[in-house]
């Protein structure tokens, strides 16, 4: 019998007219197929830029209003996305993923992670969330090796980037289209976390202790690829740095904003590199005077010969109370997979209101343990290179800045990280979200059974209490 798959045509004319020849070449006396006149497929698919956008409101789907912190991060409340995805667009979205990482559940190629710069392929598809629809979303798997990770484990929990107009050329019905006021999102897989609640808590401590960083929340995701919706687990919703981040969290969303990965986003003299200071904002324009500054200055000689003008120098190009805070939240909650460990997972951002670079964390779901790769970086940055990581390793070595960091550390301990409060959010979120992550199913989860997920909430449990033990020694020595 001959097979139809799914190929775009021009228009529904065209189809018609196809599928007329296709039948009046094939049908024969009794009007039925000859199979045996049939060797190869035809593949067709109806137009699907014919649609009326019923669910479309100024308040859902418009950039015409502020973003709805409220609704899309939601703290005690687990909510629920539907991704309606067509199955030829889901086998394009797989087996771009084979291309670049090789056959799914087929372990790793080379005993190691693939490098490459290319991502995932963005595709079409609705999204569905309390009863509304949002159309022809973009699509894509994201991530480095969690991604890479799970897809080679056989395991298809994997992390989704959302971007709501990503086709609004092929698509003039979804023109600006944003989700409560948001143009892009990122539904993090919760990878190696069997807590599931890691990415959520640090990026809840980095804004209680009053720093920029992206809005988080639970949410269930369930995926549809051509035969129903799939529980593909619970996830965490990411508000995108880029996005809205800086512009609802800065007076002034012009400014450059760096992702900044590989050798140079170490900072290290010798390392400057503009292609690895990856520009989210002014792609077009070539200047990275500021960044090039930042290595410039804080690798420079008057660091030793003359501190009071290097320190000045210093914070004319980075915002040193902001990273200094920053600092010691990161190392007061343990957080290995970012600066100091890694050269990944930060923004830099030029806020123009100070000219200054402000750093931002990002991607948190290594956080609250010792880690890996070494394990996270000492409060005394004892197991720190400071060439290596100049940033950490030379202002830490300055007394006024060490004296800075170390208040921090107090504060930290004292407020955003104090102990009671965490074992309260600790219990708070656990009880929220345990129905939702003890439900996983097989292939779509990182839990070997359901009593995984309530031994490491456990775990962050007994790590605060260590945490602020460690800091008492450290400050009183």
């Amino acid at each position: 019998m001959k097979t139809i798959h799914a190929i775009k045509l021009i228009n529904k004319t065209a189809v018609f007219v196809l599928l007329t020849f296709f039948f009046i070449g094939c049908n024969n006396d009794d009007n039925t197929v000859n199979e045996e006149s049939v060797e190869e497929e035809v593949e067709v698919v109806i137009d699907d830029t014919d649609f009326e956008a019923t669910d479309w409101t100024t308040e859902t789907h418009t950039k015409d209003v502020d973003p709805n912190f409220d609704e899309v991060f939601e703290d005690n409340a687990v909510k629920r996305l539907d991704i309606v995805i067509t199955e030829a667009r889901w086998q394009n979205m797989l087996d771009d993923m084979t291309n670049l990482y090789g056959t799914f559940g087929g372990g790793s190629r080379g005993g190691g992670l693939t490098d490459t710069d290319e991502d995932p392929i963005f595709v079409p598809a609705e999204v569905f969330y309390k009863d509304k629809e949002w159309y022809r979303v973009g699509v894509r798997f994201k991530g480095n090796s969690s991604l890479q990770t799970s897809w080679q484990n056989g395991i298809l929990k994997l992390s989704f980037k959302l971007d709501f107009d990503e086709f609004e050329d092929d698509y003039p019905q979804i023109d600006n289209q944003r989700f409560y006021g948001f143009k892009k999102l990122s539904l993090k897989n919760n990878f190696d976390d069997k807590s599931m609640l890691r990415e959520k808590v640090a990026a809840d401590v980095f804004k209680n202790a009053g720093l920029a960083v992206s809005h988080t929340a639970f949410y269930t995701v369930y995926v549809d690829h051509g035969d129903g919706p799939v529980y593909f687990g619970l996830y965490t919703l990411v508000e995108e740095v880029d996005d809205t981040v800086i512009d609802t969290q800065f007076s002034d969303d012009d400014g450059n904003l760096y992702k900044p990965d590989g050798d140079a986003a170490s900072f290290a003299s010798g390392t400057f590199d503009e292609d690895e200071y990856v520009k989210k904002t002014n792609e077009d324009e070539a200047d990275f005077s500021d960044v090039a500054n930042l290595l410039s200055v804080i690798n420079d000689g008057t660091r030793s010969t003359d501190a009071e003008t290097w320190r000045s120098n210093l914070d004319a190009v980075l915002d040193t109370d902001v990273f200094l805070k920053y600092l010691a939240v990161n190392t007061v909650i343990q957080n290995w997979d970012t600066y100091g460990v890694m050269t990944h997972n930060y923004f830099l951002y030029n806020n123009p209101d100070t000219s200054k670079l402000t750093w931002i964390p990002w991607d948190n779901n290594e956080a609250l343990q010792e880690g890996k790769q070494g394990g996270a970086a000492n409060l005394d940055f004892s197991n720190i290179s400071a060439s290596q990581w100049p940033l950490i390793g030379y202002m830490y070595q300055d007394e006024v800045y060490k004296a800075k960091y170390q208040a921090y550390v107090q504060e930290v301990v004292d407020g955003a990280f104090n102990t009671s409060t965490m074992q309260s959010l600790y219990t708070s979120y656990a009880a929220l979200i345990d129905e939702y992550a003890t439900s996983e199913i097989p292939g779509y989860t990182f839990l070997n059974s359901s009593a995984d997920f309530q031994s490491a909430v456990n775990t962050l449990k007994s790590h605060v209490s260590s945490r602020a033990s460690a800091v008492s020694s450290y400050l009183n020595n």
